[in-house]
């Protein structure tokens, strides 16, 4: 199986450019850019601004809410990808936007603290106070709390599914998860990790500055900044996990929904194929990415309305190697 040809493109693209020794300066202006020039507007929908009361203080947030939402109704706090070192609401709007309207939920989009300005725990410590406070207060959202989800792409997914194993058995549900090209296991130790280093859009110098500028380079072998080790995940919520198969974190998706399915956690995991890290934030450059994120979308809001958690995985196995 082959890279998406519209995938292809943008990878030969990004080639001609070169790709410099990365830099905090550059991941952020990088994030800024893709945001203006791949991002699909969606359907109408309400936005407001809002200001958290966080435990380490203010914390910007915004509120979407597609026009035929229910109240209360479903809800997604979501956590933006980055590195934790980059992106932001505005990097991550369109996809907030297409998002909500896909689920049929309001969705929180969370600014949580970044690095290196915010080292480790900042991010997490934010992620878990973000969720409390949304859920201790649902109906200011608009938000069934019996309904309220969790969700987030590359590294936010990986706070997402953090704040779940942190508030399990605390008393305060969350209904589901959904993982989106997932950021779990920064050992970095994958087949995927060694067959897509290079060439893929994230690859493996990115990962590495990322990881130090958080300041967690010691600490990787821990569950608080590597997920997929906490060594129980009994009690946590069902999961919808989506890779992509051209991505160098790919294997920390695809191991963590085993590890939940053999804990007893309804899981449905999809691998994309042709696909590479961020596909679904980039449908104006992959226009399969469009009705790719719809369906992501549409199977996440069924499962917020009673549709059965437990589904087929839809794996599209990709060799690892480089693909031509």
């Amino acid at each position: 199986m082959s890279l998406d040809p519209y995938v292809r493109r943008f990878l030969d693209t990004l080639a001609m450019g070169g790709a410099g020794a990365p830099s905090v300066a550059g991941r952020r202006q990088g994030q800024r850019v893709l945001a203006r020039l791949a991002g699909v507007e969606s359907a109408p929908i309400s936005v407001r601004e809002l200001t958290l009361p966080l435990w380490s203080g203010p914390c910007a947030a915004r509120l979407y809410t597609p026009p035929d939402a229910a109240e209360p109704g479903p809800g997604l706090v979501f956590f933006h990808g980055g590195g934790l070192i980059a992106g932001d609401l505005d990097t991550h709007d369109t996809l907030c936007r297409r998002l909500a309207v896909a689920v049929g939920c309001r969705l929180v989009s969370v600014a949580y603290r970044l690095a290196p300005e915010h080292p480790y725990p900042a991010a997490i410590e934010d992620a878990v106070a973000a969720f409390v406070h949304v859920a201790g207060d649902a109906a200011a959202f608009g938000i069934d709390p019996s309904r309220l989800a969790i969700g987030g792409d590359s590294a936010g997914a990986g706070l997402a599914a953090r704040v779940c194993q942190e508030l399990r058995g605390n008393g305060l549900a969350i209904a589901a998860q959904l993982l989106l090209c997932p950021v779990l296991d920064l050992r970095c130790g994958s087949a995927a990790q060694d067959a897509f280093a290079t060439g893929y859009f994230l690859d493996g110098q990115t990962m590495r500055h990322d990881i130090a500028a958080n300041g967690v380079a010691h600490m990787v072998d821990e569950p608080r900044v590597s997920p997929l080790l906490e060594p129980d995940l009994a009690g946590l919520p069902p999961a919808q996990i989506h890779t992509a198969a051209f991505d160098i974190v790919r294997d920390d998706g695809a191991a963590y929904a085993e590890r939940l399915r053999q804990a007893g956690i309804p899981v449905a995991y999809t691998c994309h194929a042709g696909m590479i890290h961020f596909f679904y934030g980039l449908g104006r450059l992959i226009p399969a990415a469009q009705p790719i994120l719809t369906e992501i979308g549409a199977a996440f809001g069924a499962l917020l309305r009673g549709a059965p958690a437990e589904q087929p995985d839809i794996v599209h196995p990709e060799p690892l190697r480089r693909a031509s």
